[in-house]
């Protein structure tokens, strides 16, 4: 069970990749390096679990920034690149800035190389601000309806959303281990290291700074089989635990701002939305196959069916204006006892896209999923 599920506070603290998709400068990481080991009294790993599920903070401001060197292939022009897609986000260094101020006060704001994507919210009013495409989107919550705007910034990793995302992992196939202290973006921080006890995981270890003094994840490594330097790191550059003003919760739209304002959902909308939502679920549930246990599961699933025109545009691209067939068309074909596809080979995980409809993925390698697809 995810240690944040009850404080929905710290999936909030550095905004929303992944831990299989994946978000200043590189001095401030160097600085990061060579800072000495700061000491610290001993904590034993439990403790430390312990304290990341009793974490509690009334303010945080910061800047976070995630790089990521998955071994992916390259994507097909137009796949995310200059902004804030998908496409984008599965290779290089990101930055996010973050502002919270309690459940009903919180800002995100993802920074790309030609704009920004910002998520605002303020009591009951929800802003979506583009500065590419100079467009805004306004909402008011209806009563007892969450915003959930980490979810909004799609692709957008945190130390807290992959640190929730790895402690879901602690299970008996995982080794916890206290590792070496360190100190992230000026603070104190012990170490928590995840390991899986099958060697057959793609996944080497997953090492989690825990703040000495707040008790919330400071930077989250995440290291392939075998390697030296981590395949994704998601981690605070700069990072304040005083509230902030609330001046940074105000969103008033720059001039020649175009402004959609959406309707409130009722209270029956919200719930049919919700009973669809489960209902897809268990639909998805029954028509998937797992297979192993930990971190070597491999999870096979049909494709799902294709999006309605209101998430899809009529030129059958995706949000990112890249078709997701050229994306799947773009890597290897191979082929077996199992059937054919595409295969997806990166250092933390595979995929497979079979031609009759399946898709096989986890943290392991290609000849796991084939057993999977055979099975």
């Amino acid at each position: 069970m995810s240690l944040f599920t009850s404080r929905p506070a710290l999936r909030w603290l550095v905004p929303s990749a992944v831990a299989v998709a994946v978000i200043g400068g590189g001095a401030a990481l160097g600085t990061v390096a060579a800072s000495a080991e700061p000491e610290l009294p001993d904590r034993s790993a439990a403790q430390l679990l312990v304290d990341l599920q009793n974490a509690s903070l009334d303010g945080l401001s910061g800047t976070v920034r995630t790089t990521s060197d998955l071994g992916l292939p390259s994507l097909p022009a137009g796949a995310g690149a200059g902004g804030a897609g998908i496409g984008s986000l599965l290779s290089g260094s990101h930055q996010v800035r973050v502002w919270y101020a309690g459940e009903d006060k919180q800002r995100v704001a993802l920074i790309g190389t030609v704009g920004e994507s910002d998520i605002i919210r303020n009591g009951k009013d929800v802003w979506t601000w583009d500065s590419k495409t100079q467009t805004a989107t306004h909402r008011e919550l209806g009563d007892g309806e969450a915003a959930k705007p980490e979810r909004q910034l799609p692709g957008s990793l945190t130390p807290q959303e992959a640190a929730e995302q790895a402690l879901k992992a602690v299970d008996p196939t995982t080794v916890v281990e206290v590792g070496r202290n360190a100190r992230v973006a000026g603070r104190s921080a012990y170490e928590l290291v995840l390991k899986p006890k099958d060697t057959a995981s793609l996944i080497g270890s997953v090492k989690v700074a825990v703040d000495a003094t707040e008790h919330v994840p400071l930077r989250v490594l995440v290291y392939g089989k075998g390697a030296d330097e981590p395949a994704f790191r998601a981690e605070f550059t700069q990072v304040d635990f005083s509230r902030p003003d609330d001046a940074q919760f105000t969103f008033t739209p720059p001039p020649g701002t175009t402004v959609t304002e959406e309707a409130t959902p009722s209270a029956e909308e919200r719930a049919q939305a919700e009973a669809d939502a489960k209902e897809h679920a268990a639909q998805a549930k029954s028509e998937s196959k797992v297979v192993g246990t930990g971190w070597t599961t491999v999870v096979v699933i049909k494709q799902p069916a294709k999006q309605p025109s209101a998430e899809k545009p009529e030129d059958g691209r995706g949000r990112g204006g890249q078709d997701p067939a050229d994306i799947v068309s773009a890597l290897p074909q191979v082929s077996g006892d199992w059937g054919s596809g595409r295969l997806l080979k990166g250092k933390l995980f595979s995929a497979v896209v079979a031609d009759d409809g399946r898709i096989a993925f986890g943290a392991v390698a290609p000849e796991k999923l084939y057993e999977a697809l055979r099975g």
